[in-house]
């Protein structure tokens, strides 16, 4: 078994059959820490996020990390240092990004249901841009902004009714899906906006959806929406900004790695002769295969012909898999042998729902209680959805930069977790 060919993008590598997160053993970081537990690599990140922004060079282009990938205030803060701006969809995730160091005008603002208290604490802060979705919305926040003597930066995030060939769950470009303004629709809003004196209309957003690796839906999307763009300048519409938001995937399984090349000449065919300044949001390229979920063997249990491999980690821990259906290499920690047996088995955890597994009838070599295991591209979506589920405290997170690691979130533990609830005054009070 070659387990190298299994392993994610640059940050993790075999040294004399042991798993390393760049110069760190990953068993070390399980013996610190106790399992389960996320790992990210900061150099895989950076990596990343050059990669990226090499791609656009020449463009007049600003990149803002979509924070609803990973949240954790190290990664945010790491991509700040770095020069990314924050795409926030709460006022949780603005307040998480203005505490990690980012100024509000790096700031972009997007989501459906922005409510009035998140409006008036964006505007307090400054923030470059809201993403706007509807009238109701856009009604709201221009009497939010003159209630506070504001005027609200705006973009309409417009949706192009184009397939992005991704899982149903995160495709948002459909006429269909709740996302977006229809393009019909929104020449009357950006009539009704500039009508408006607490809302300032300076950009046109669009985003189809996320994990995208092929180039066919951007490139309907970015020209129908750089189509509309220059019909609103021919209209007189002021327009400084064209967002174009993220969904660059990354090869979780038999996936393609998207081609930033051909991304990047994408957006100059679509976008040139606009002048506009170009927004891009990437999440998941950046952080996903920058990131591990290490877990525990409990136990093997075989039934009916069946091999369960019974871990510590859960679906509460990362919901992907059940959830999307996502596929999530799953390597030893310790490099098994060239000739060993592959068995198909079920990776699944303790909590007691059918859907809590990682992997079903995946080949794996001979596994027992107490081996390590790490479950690859994890790096996006996975803390962040993370929940209390079945009563589990959250896990730590770990970031490693060369020698160097870092606890960059504690792991939650039972009286903090159960301290959130509160008993109401006709039970009687428990004393301890």
């Amino acid at each position: 078994m070659n387990s190298t060919a299994l392993l994610p993008q640059e940050g993790f590598s075999f040294r004399e059959g042991l798993l390393h997160a760049e110069g760190v053993p990953i068993d070390r970081i399980a013996e610190q820490v106790g399992t389960p537990f996320y790992l990210y690599s900061s150099s895989a990140m950076e990596a990343a996020y050059q990669r990226f922004t090499a791609a656009l060079a020449g463009l007049n282009a600003k990149v803002f990390y979509a924070m609803k990938a990973n949240s954790n205030q190290a990664v945010v803060r790491s991509f700040a240092e770095w020069g990314a701006g924050s795409d926030v969809v709460s006022e949780g995730e603005l307040r998480r990004a203005l505490a990690a160091g980012v100024p509000g005008n790096r700031i972009v603002f997007a989501g459906v249901g922005k409510t009035q208290r998140e409006m008036a604490f964006a505007l307090e802060a400054g923030i470059l841009q809201f993403n706007v979705e509807s009238l109701p919305e856009l009604e709201q926040l221009n009497q939010v902004a003159l209630s506070m003597g504001r005027t609200a930066p705006v973009a309409l995030r417009v949706n192009p009714n184009v397939d992005a060939q991704t899982h149903t769950k995160i495709a948002t470009g459909r006429k269909a899906d709740k996302f977006g303004i229809d393009l019909d629709h929104a020449r009357t809003l950006y009539r009704d906006a500039q009508a408006m004196k607490g809302i300032a209309v300076e950009g046109l957003a669009v985003h189809i959806g996320s994990q995208l690796t092929r180039m066919e839906p951007f490139r309907d999307a970015f020209q129908r929406t750089a189509d509309f763009y220059r019909e609103m300048q021919a209209a007189g519409v002021p327009l400084l900004r064209l967002d174009l938001g993220g969904g660059l995937g990354v090869p979780y399984h038999h996936d393609q790695a998207p081609d930033l090349q051909r991304y990047a000449e994408i957006v100059k065919e679509t976008t040139a002769g606009l002048g506009a300044e170009l927004a891009f949001e990437p999440g998941r390229y950046l952080v996903a295969s920058a990131g591990l979920l290490v877990t525990r063997v409990v136990f093997v249990k075989e039934e009916r012909g069946r091999r369960f491999i019974i871990v510590d980690g859960a679906m509460n821990d990362l919901i992907r898999p059940t959830l999307y259906e996502a596929w999530h290499n799953i390597i030893p920690l310790r490099q098994a042998d060239s000739g060993a047996e592959l068995t198909p088995c079920d990776v699944v955890g303790p909590v007691c729902e059918s859907g809590d597994f990682f992997a079903k009838e995946r080949d794996l070599p001979p596994l027992k209680s107490g081996d390590l295991l790490a479950l690859c591209d994890a790096g996006a979506y996975g803390s962040a959805m993370a929940s209390n589920y079945n009563s589990r405290p959250l896990v730590p997170e770990v970031m490693v930069r060369g020698d160097e690691m870092a606890v960059v979130r504690p792991r939650q533990d039972y009286a903090t977790m159960i301290a959130q609830d509160r008993l109401p005054g006709w039970l009687p009070a428990l004393h301890n």
